[in-house]
């Protein structure tokens, strides 16, 4: 018998060394090398499925010789999901869905190829559960599942084969975690085998015009497990998120071929699905019956959409040498570096107070402009003194005091006003051209004025 050979291949990028380091050499990740098998195999053609239009021949033209196609977008049934996509699935296209176990990866698919098989041949495949438990949910969630095709099934080869028969599409493999292909001998879940798998669906999916969503699992730290590479071969990275104990769920793109990235659908989770908030400002806001000291609102955007969400601050007396800064969702750095702003150009410091920061509704605020309602926040603790009623706020704080402009000022004075506003502090530069009915537009050039305005 040959002796067996291993190999050690990293999780992240899939490179292979024979003896295991602390660091990957290629890609620089640490402790990412698995132990797996080197098996022999020949080099395999990829495959063609008979009955479908393959690729076209490969020829060098000219980029002025292509001529444009007509992206066909299909509705899925949940405008949420629509929006995050970009406008509707797009025929071909392979869409990656990561998220905590028990978010609701399963129950948001089965809802829309529900939906999109009353218009188009769907088939849902699953490795984790049995036909006898989908059909349960399906009939929990009162889903129309008549012409929904079902599969459980492990193995990529016999699943493409299948579907070669059936000609769905489109087409869910829940999850990719869970598939093997037989050309190579290590465990499903593996690096290679994830790889592999991924690789001989997406390429089904383009050669085929299937449009096909991928489930997969998500590491401790909340990214995608598996190696780094599937990411990339795939056309959309939405991730799936929500908190412990709440009804909210959002679904976030992170790539997106055809559509923004950053964009954000909103759900809350009901005994019969998911169910889309049209309007997630009425959420995120919470409407206090009198004045509040430390709370101010925040119009920020996600995607191509302007939300309102509620920046709250606690500041209070540090029994501590150092005082603790604590931000949820927002960046815990920008926070210390927006107090020592304040110190510098507002003349108050917060040498000795601990510093608490939230978002209500466990939204995670990645932009600058939250950067100013955060220092009214801050300081509205600090002096124990609320913000003026139905005021908001948007900007970006510099290091040198100035109030710098955002993208897309216009529209956040408008959905501002339509929530209710009657005034909004805003950078000059963001200043609408045109006086927006039923709110006053006070700009700020400096952090200064803002502070002068606002009498803190």
């Amino acid at each position: 018998m040959s002796r067996t050979k291993t190999l050690y291949t990293c999780r992240e990028c899939g490179a292979s060394f024979p003896k295991w380091a602390g660091q990957c050499a290629d890609c620089g990740a640490w402790n990412t090398l698995e132990e797996g098998v080197a098996v022999a195999q020949k080099k395999a053609l990829a495959p063609r499925f008979a009955g479908y239009a393959g690729d076209a021949a490969a020829a060098i033209r000219s980029l002025a010789e292509v001529e444009p196609g007509h992206t066909r977008r299909s509705a899925t049934g949940l405008p949420e999901l629509d929006r995050v996509l970009g406008g509707g699935l797009v025929q071909g296209s392979v869409v990656l869905i990561g998220g905590d176990p028990g978010i609701g990866k399963s129950t948001l698919l089965i809802q829309a190829l529900a939906s999109l098989s009353e218009q188009m041949p769907a088939l849902y495949v699953s490795g984790e559960e049995s036909a006898e438990q989908i059909g349960m949910r399906a009939r929990r969630l009162d889903l129309p599942a008549e012409k929904l095709r079902l599969l459980t099934e492990t193995c990529v080869e016999h699943t493409l084969a299948l579907a070669v028969k059936e000609r769905p599409a489109v087409m869910v493999m829940d999850s990719i975690q869970t598939f093997y292909s037989e050309q190579l001998q290590s465990a499903p879940g593996s690096v290679a085998q994830v790889r592999e798998s991924a690789a001989q669906l997406v390429r089904f999916a383009k050669q085929t015009g299937t449009s096909l969503f991928l489930v997969g699992h998500v590491t401790k730290e909340g990214a995608l497990a598996g190696p780094r590479v599937l990411e990339h071969m795939v056309d959309t990275v939405l991730y799936f998120e929500g908190e412990a104990g709440s009804q909210i769920r959002l679904v976030r793109a992170i790539k997106n071929r055809f559509g923004a990235v950053n964009e954000l659908g909103v759900f809350a989770m009901t005994d019969k699905g998911l169910r889309e908030v049209s309007n997630p400002s009425a959420i995120f806001l919470s409407r206090h019956q009198q004045e509040v000291a430390g709370s101010a609102i925040l119009v920020t955007r996600e995607g191509t959409r302007p939300l309102l969400v509620e920046v709250q601050a606690l500041v209070d007396q540090s029994p501590l040498g150092n005082p603790r800064r604590v931000a949820l969702g927002l960046e815990q750095n920008r926070l210390a570096m927006l107090l020592a702003v304040l110190h510098r150009h507002g003349g108050i410091g917060m040498f000795d107070q601990d510093v608490f920061l939230n978002v209500v509704g466990g939204v995670r605020v990645t932009e600058t402009a939250a950067d100013l309602p955060v220092l009214l926040s801050v300081l509205s603790s600090f002096r124990d003194r609320p913000l003026p009623q139905g005021l908001a706020a948007f900007g970006e704080v510099g290091l040198a005091g100035e109030i710098r402009p955002v993208p897309s000022g216009e529209d956040r004075v408008r959905e501002a006003a339509k929530h209710g506003f009657s005034r909004i502090l805003l950078p000059e530069a963001n200043r609408p051209r045109k006086a927006v009915k039923g709110i006053e537009v006070v700009p700020v050039r400096r952090l200064s004025e803002a502070l002068d305005i606002l009498g803190q």
